[in-house]
């Protein structure tokens, strides 16, 4: 991975990209010593080629992650090459499959290899045309009818079985972003599903063996992630955000997009109750018009027809799942919807189950390097998916590696097994040269 001769080799560098509707974000990092994720640098730029999670503007797209990548890449120090992305939008699909395999070798446990080889085979399932698999995710396994083992490895075994739930996509959609990711002069190392990434950043693995559901409140999509027991259960993305909001605003206060925009940020509340009557803000008018009065209540009421919405298709998604009386960690809002005022009381209201804003900050260690408002800008929701795709990147990597190393100790292995048991044999061998080479002396002594 990208790496820079200031910085020490132990640790890789990743890079997460994040290519979102409302703005674009590039960053750079790597697992420090205490074991949290160290943030070395950051880029932004505004996303004005991304609609509803998906690339609608290539040129436009190109040209932001160009710009992120050159702000993160000068304050990192590091060139830029390999990035891990996120995806989104409607047309994210999920399965759920079973896949077995019948094992030979019986003399070995079950290995990672046993595990991978199910998760290759799952990659190629027959699926509808222009739909492509993104993630094969292993559920519970089953060896030799025991069912229930979430760690196989190391055990002995001839059947292997495995729950999959299977993550798609619209092919015309990930080319459209690797694409994007090529014309920028990057590399992708993996395409990661976004709900999948905010949820590595803000969830404690308490709370998903405890049964909980992440709902990231992007610009243009809502992503929406189930686990329980410590296991993915149930992904989906809703088409609707806070530019939904905004365009609300827009229209029923009758003002320009950029001062809804400002208003559902300031003044915006997701409960028209908490807010009084008699409180007003003044919004200026176009040339030469008298500027506009604008009940806070009232806007408050916009902004909570289009909350309700979006929560009632999350719980539509949480009854249709069936996890809906196994959620004691109730729901985790994050991304840059969930900093508005009252919603975890509205989601609370409308579920009936415990809701908490979900912070990127648990797995972020304090860099000096960074500006001090930057640091505290990373810990907002809205970083949440980007800070994900950085740690599942890094997860990769630490994987590779663990991956690599086994196979070197196992040629090792091999290679002394050989040598047991060709040993004698090549001592035989080896005096039967001796003894012809000693013939062929003798031979040419006697001439």
């Amino acid at each position: 991975m990208d790496k820079s001769a200031t910085h020490e080799k132990s640790s890789p560098i990743v890079v997460g990209l994040d290519i979102g509707t409302t703005k674009i974000c590039v960053i750079v990092g790597r697992r420090g010593k205490n074991g949290k994720i160290e943030v070395l640098g950051i880029g932004k730029a505004e996303s004005a080629g991304v609609t509803r999670g998906m690339v609608s503007n290539i040129d436009k797209t190109v040209q932001g992650i160009t710009q992120a990548v050159e702000i993160a890449g000068a304050q990192s120090n590091v060139e830029i090459r390999v990035v891990n992305v996120g995806i989104a939008g409607q047309h994210i699909k999920s399965l759920q499959h079973r896949g077995l395999i019948t094992r030979k070798d019986l003399q070995y446990e079950i290995s990672r290899k046993d595990i991978d080889k199910l998760i290759e085979d799952m990659y190629n399932l027959v699926m509808p045309p222009g739909e492509e698999i993104i993630h094969v995710l292993p559920q519970e396994f089953t060896v030799d009818n025991e069912p229930g083992i979430k760690d196989p490895v190391g055990m002995a075994g001839v059947r292997l079985e495995a729950n999959f739930h299977i993550i798609s996509g619209q092919v015309t959609a990930i080319k459209n972003i690797v694409k994007c990711v090529n014309k920028a002069d990057l590399e992708s190392q993996e395409l990661i599903l976004e709900p999948l990434a905010s949820s590595e950043s803000v969830l404690s693995d308490e709370e998903k063996e405890a049964g909980v559901v992440l709902v990231d409140i992007g610009g243009g999509t809502t992503d929406v992630a189930i686990f329980h027991e410590g296991i993915i259960r149930h992904t989906a993305v809703i088409p609707f955000g806070g530019n939904s909001v905004t365009e609300d605003i827009r229209e029923g206060c009758s003002v320009m997009r950029n001062v809804a925009e400002q208003l559902k940020v300031r003044f915006g509340s997701a409960l028209a109750e908490e807010n009084k009557e008699n409180e007003i803000v003044c919004v200026p008018g176009l040339r030469g018009r008298e500027p506009k009065e604008i009940s806070i209540k009232n806007l408050a009421f916009v902004i909570q027809a289009r909350m309700e919405e979006i929560i009632e298709h999350v719980y539509f998604e949480v009854k249709s799942s069936g996890y809906e009386k196994k959620l004691i960690g109730g729901i985790v809002i994050t991304g840059g919807g969930a900093q508005l005022k009252h919603l975890p009381q509205l989601v609370e209201y409308l579920t009936g189950l415990d809701c908490r804003i979900g912070y990127p900050n648990e797995h972020l260690a304090k860099n000096e390097m960074l500006p001090k408002n930057q640091y505290e800008e990373l810990q907002s929701p809205s970083y949440a998916t980007g800070i994900g795709l950085l740690i599942k990147g890094i997860q990769k990597m630490e994987y590779l590696d663990l991956k690599e190393m086994p196979r070197e100790i196992k040629t090792d292995k091999s290679k002394q097994t050989e040598e047991k048991k060709f040993g004698l044999f090549s001592k035989i061998l080896e005096s039967g040269k001796k003894f012809i080479r000693d013939d062929i002396k003798d031979e040419d002594f006697l001439k």
